[in-house]
């Protein structure tokens, strides 16, 4: 089962890259998304969706952000629901996971080709140990979510009858863990703001969900003796994971604590919680238990920070991930003091990967940049408002400020910006330079010329 060539391979006549089959792969699940639930047997009756509208939900799911221009709870049916619900799976999770579990199940082998699409749909270094990596992505993803399903269903149940306890809590296990910030409550989770159980299952499946699977398989070889280091790959993604919860719940608190909308007329204790809830959750998935709306700017713009830099590679979130930002600070403090290697945990990474990082948060800072433009011109909106939905589609987070309502702020859109936040959220979950690499296709003829060096004044 060879569905793509990688790497100038073939798909019948025509010639696709790794890169244009992950476009192509989310590309086409969108688009099914967008037919199914644009069917009258997705919505209650009386509510079914526009293409636009079917769209930007079906791009919200399979992107796994959790933005909404429908409540899904009240306007869309048990069917309506479930096809979100397995967008958000599909879209988490991705194709090559899926069809080389179903190939591996089925007794068969994988080839090259499709080691090298698994290794671009991954981000991973090299094809080596790519079976185990995801067979490993399989095991943690039943168990998490099983074991998140069961602890949310047991505690739904004290709100409302058994069966649709189990299938709420099998609803948010997914969202969670897939870092979508989809809900089936209208106010999403601010009723359970206090209750202890739903924020540390929720914060856990998100951060498990938005850690990156090669950190857990790296751990999990340390813990064997199987390698006697963890690679810096995961000492940095834990490290900065660690450093930005921390950093961000101790400046929510200190921004947020004063405000009457959201922490002031808490308790210390629940204002420690909401805090930790938002800096763990707002960088990869669109959960909130306060109104996000009623923020301070200075609040809302930490938000956007950690939306911006959102979840690590391999994981289920969006931005320009974790260790993109750890590398950028790195180069950075080696340029201030004029090193010409870059130094993390005693050793040295490679040039181009510090090149990598720096493009990676250009291409994205642009994307931001250029979109939010755009839909001040179309759509003419608050600014900042404008600039927290477009960042929280870029990183997949899904916070909004809102609409005044049970909605994101992309209902005040016309198509036009609707169209251009869905884009955004497309972007943001295949990668913007994968995006860019499948556009921009090297030809045959491309050969490496190595031009003469000249020195610019820079600074």
């Amino acid at each position: 089962m060879e569905p793509v060539a990688t790497s100038q391979g073939r798909v019948g006549r025509f010639t696709i890259t790794p890169s244009q089959a992950l476009v192509g792969w989310f590309g086409g699940v969108t688009l099914l998304g967008t037919l199914l639930l644009s069917l009258p047997f997705a919505a209650v009756p009386g509510h079914q969706l526009s293409l636009i509208d079917a769209l930007f939900t079906a791009a919200s799911a399979v992107s796994v952000t959790g933005l909404t221009v429908t409540d899904i709870s009240t306007e869309l049916r048990l069917p309506g629901q479930l096809v979100v619900l397995v967008l958000l799976q599909l879209g988490g999770l991705g194709y090559m996971v899926l069809s080389t579990i179903v190939v591996i199940l089925a007794g068969q082998k994988i080839g090259i080709k499709q080691r090298l699409v698994m290794q671009e749909a991954l981000h991973v270094l090299s094809t080596e140990g790519l079976i185990h990596l995801l067979r490993g992505i399989l095991i943690l993803t039943l168990v998490v979510q099983g074991s998140g399903a069961v602890l949310l269903a047991l505690r739904f149940a004290a709100d409302m009858p058994w069966l649709k306890a189990v299938y709420f809590g099998i609803f948010h296990a997914v969202s969670a863990f897939n870092t979508a910030g989809f809900t089936l409550f209208s106010n999403g989770l601010v009723d359970y703001r206090d209750d202890p159980t739903i924020n540390v299952v929720v914060t856990s499946l998100i951060l498990i969900g938005g850690i990156g699977f090669v950190v857990y398989r790296d751990l999990y070889r340390y813990v064997r003796r199987q390698t006697y280091r963890l690679s810096i790959h995961t000492l940095m993604v834990l490290t900065i994971t660690a450093g930005l919860t921390l950093v961000g719940t101790v400046l929510f608190w200190v921004l947020e604590h004063r405000n009457p909308a959201t922490l002031a007329e808490l308790s210390l204790g629940q204002q420690a919680t909401v805090a930790f809830f938002h800096a763990a959750g707002s960088r990869v998935a669109g959960f909130a238990t306060v109104d996000v709306g009623a923020a301070t700017g200075a609040g809302l713009y930490l938000l956007i920070l950690l939306m911006f830099i959102g979840a690590s590679p391999t994981g289920t979130g969006g931005g320009i991930k974790t260790t993109t930002f750890g590398t950028m600070l790195i180069g950075l403090w080696a340029g201030i003091r004029g090193q010409s290697d870059v130094i993390v945990f005693h050793r040295r990474m490679p040039q181009e990967l510090v090149v990598r990082a720096f493009s990676v948060a250009m291409l994205a800072f642009l994307l931001t940049t250029v979109v939010t433009m755009l839909l001040q011109i179309s759509e003419g909106a608050d600014f900042l408002s404008t600039l927290f939905e477009v960042t929280s589609a870029f990183g997949t987070a899904g916070l909004s400020t809102g609409d005044g309502g049970v909605l994101s702020y992309s209902a005040h859109f016309s198509d036009f910006g609707k169209l251009m936040i869905a884009a955004t959220m497309f972007v943001g979950r295949v990668g913007p330079l994968t995006v860019g690499v499948a556009l921009v296709r090297r030809g045959e003829e491309y050969r490496r010329v190595r031009f003469p060096e000249e020195r610019v004044l820079i600074g």
